[in-house]
């Protein structure tokens, strides 16, 4: 029964997601019909009924209902709890089923909350909103129903992917989903905005606290995903070029332009065209993951769908909303304004400069990704990775992060480079200490050693802003920019420390032999048989010193799944100030004998402590601006009642 009211609920919700596109669109061209009364309503009702599908299929994971065809496809009743609610997202259909319910509920909280652009330009947003919904909707009912019932119950499930078996599942996928979701708001906004030619400063404003939003939910899903790829799958990599990993990639990179090009239309009125294309453009790269990673075109563990005929319906879906979106910007493209003019040496010149590096940076990424797809059709595979992508992006990374050094020191409109050349002497000081630092210790890369010269340089430049200013009265959206750009350096630090000064040693080693690696040495001190709720496995107990120093215990594993079965590596990590010792214990190499596999990983933490820091900078920001749109809301009613009250 619960299925059944999961379905039916969806059902629903889809048509209502019909019923206010036919209202909004009958309403924006008649502003005066009584269906524009009904648009915001039926968003709301249709975000509780997706809510309701979502709660119902968590209820047939956490119960285990194996009449339930994904449920038996995709869990077990020996795994734990937060595996089973986790599981209901680690498929295709609860995946996008995910993504529809936060969907819905964004533009639920639109329409019940959102009242300072004009109501035209509301249900236009609106509309966009459900007309996007729709196609979701359809992909779900009519290609991958998540409450479909077997003909009969099975005795047992299958399980769930054991790399997905993971805290990381309950945290990585969701997170990744409400950016790309609130990119989906983005592009209403954009599509909106364009239909009513309202690009205005207060659409910018409107706009920006879901790009922000969206931007801080990606910066952490990716964060998240790439440590979680980094202890779970035992090759003691952080990043690899993946196309998975680039679908995740891409989105944010557009995000990121668009939050810079949504901030300067806001405050200064400029960057209008910018800021509709790119809106238009982030949507567009989350469409691409998604049909990426469902279209069954790559193979991975974040590749739910193996059939063709659903890559076709997302592909369809891709070629209407983008295609759709960029036949109405070229429409529409010159009746929008050219906003306020500024010099190049300026914020505003910093941030173009900013956004055209952020979109080279995207399209080579998409070339990478789309590459071997293209060759493949054609009988010709060919693999692209990081010997094309790290320095092919580092042409535009490596401009893009000086002028970072120097643009938030830049006055609006116009500046010289003569009022700031105190600032630029501070930060040219950082990068020669740094300099000094690296040729002392020698032995790096190119591109790492001039990523660490960068990271020096981008934070000083990111604290500088603070110089000279009341600390308690500074607003808390130049905290977050001195935040999140704080945390560029310290991310860009950790890769290219990781990548110029990590060790490693690959050895097979008997009981109590010991080993080093970097400053630690390393004893392998047993090997015994334990097992899980739904694994067995062979744990190494190895005994661990920094410099001769204090031991420390770490415990690597091989395990050995049964449902399904399958083979994973367990690392263990020990985590300094200074890096991290990686483990993984290996299969016996015979004569008594372990394959141990180490690393000592100088300053890796930093990437992810740094992409910790650039989401607190955007949540301060967020807050910042939300605390600052509603003080100016109270402002204009505290106005408009005293007009009132003039008049009467």
């Amino acid at each position: 029964m619960i299925a059944e009211i999961g379905l039916a609920a969806l059902w629903l919700a889809f048509a209502l997601a019909l019923l206010q596109l036919a209202a909004g669109v009958m309403a924006v061209n008649n502003p005066d019909t009584p269906l524009a009364a009904l648009v915001r309503p039926v968003a709301s009702v249709q975000a509780v009924l997706c809510a309701l599908a979502f709660g119902a299929l968590l209820l047939l994971f956490a119960r285990t209902d194996l009449s339930v065809s994904l449920v038996a496809a995709n869990s077990h009743s020996a795994k734990p709890l937060i595996f089973k609610l986790a599981g209901a997202w680690g498929n295709h259909e609860g995946s996008m089923l995910l993504w529809v319910t936060v969907m819905a509920i964004a533009g639920g909280l639109i329409a019940i909350i959102e009242r300072r652009l004009p109501e035209r330009t509301m249900i236009a947003t609106l509309s966009a909103q459900a007309f996007v919904g729709l196609g979701f909707y359809a992909f779900l009912l009519f290609s991958s129903n998540p409450f479909e019932r077997l003909p009969q119950p099975v005795p047992e499930g299958m399980g769930l992917n054991p790399l997905l078996q993971d805290i990381g599942l309950a945290f990585h996928p969701p997170t990744l989903y409400f950016g790309y979701v609130g990119l989906s708001v983005a592009f209403s906004f954009a599509v909106g905005a364009l239909i009513t030619r309202q690009v205005t400063p207060d659409f910018a404003r409107v706009m920006r606290p879901w790009i922000l939003g969206a931007w801080i939910f990606l910066t952490l899903g990716i964060t998240a995903g790439s440590y979680w790829a980094y202890y779970e799958l035992g090759w003691g990599g952080w990043w690899f070029w993946d196309p998975v990993e680039n679908a995740s990639l891409m989105p944010w990179l557009a995000a990121t332009a668009l939050l810079h090009s949504v901030s300067v239309l806001a405050s200064r009125d400029a960057l209008r065209t910018w800021t509709i294309m790119l809106g238009v453009v982030a949507f567009s790269m989350s469409m691409i993951g998604t049909f990426l990673v469902r279209s069954g075109i790559l193979t991975s563990v974040h590749a739910f769908a193996v059939d063709p005929e659903r890559g076709s319906f997302i592909l369809a879906l891709l070629a209407i909303y983008i295609g759709g979106a960029l036949v109405l910007f070229a429409l529409r493209a010159n009746t929008v304004a050219e906003g306020q003019r500024f010099s190049i040496v300026s914020r505003e010149g910093a941030l173009v400069v900013n956004n055209v590096a952020l979109s080279a940076i995207l399209g080579i990424v998409l070339l990478g990704t789309l590459y071997p797809l293209f060759t493949e059709a054609f009988g010709v595979k060919v693999s692209v990775g990081p010997p094309y992508f790290n320095p092919v992006s580092a042409i535009f990374v490596v401009p893009m992060l000086v002028v970072l050094c120097v643009g938030p020191l830049l006055r609006w409109r116009h500046d010289s480079m003569k009022r700031i050349r105190p600032s630029l002497i501070t930060v040219g000081l950082a990068v020669l200490a740094a300099l000094a630092a690296a040729l002392i210790i020698g032995g790096t890369d190119l591109l790492p050693f001039i990523g660490i010269l960068l990271s020096a340089g981008v934070a000083v430049g990111s604290l500088l802003p603070l110089r000279g200013r009341s600390l308690r009265r500074l607003p808390l959206a130049v905290w977050g920019m001195v935040v999140a750009h704080f945390g560029i350096a310290v991310a860009l630090f950790g890769m290219a420390a990781d990548s110029a000064f990590t060790q490693e040693e690959l050895v097979a080693a008997q009981i109590g032999q010991s080993t080093t690696v970097g400053p630690w040495s390393v004893t392998l001190d047993d090997v015994e048989p334990i097992a899980g709720p739904n694994w067995t496995a062979l744990e190494g107990r190895l005994l661990v010193s920094y410099k001769g120093g204090a031991l420390y215990e770490l415990d690597p594993q091989s395990r050995n799944f049964w449902t399904p079965f399958q083979q994973t590596s367990e690392s263990a990590l020990l985590t300094r100030w200074n890096g991290q010792l990686y483990a993984v214990i290996g299969d016996d190499a015979g004569q008594g004998r372990w394959q141990l596999r180490l690393w000592w990983k100088p300053f890796v933490t930093w990437i992810w402590y740094g992409g910790v820091l650039i989401a607190l900078g955007g949540f301060l920001s967020l807050i910042g601006r939300v605390a600052v749109d509603l003080r100016r809301r109270s402002a204009e009613r505290r106005i408009a009642q005293r007009h009132e009250e003039a008049v009467s």
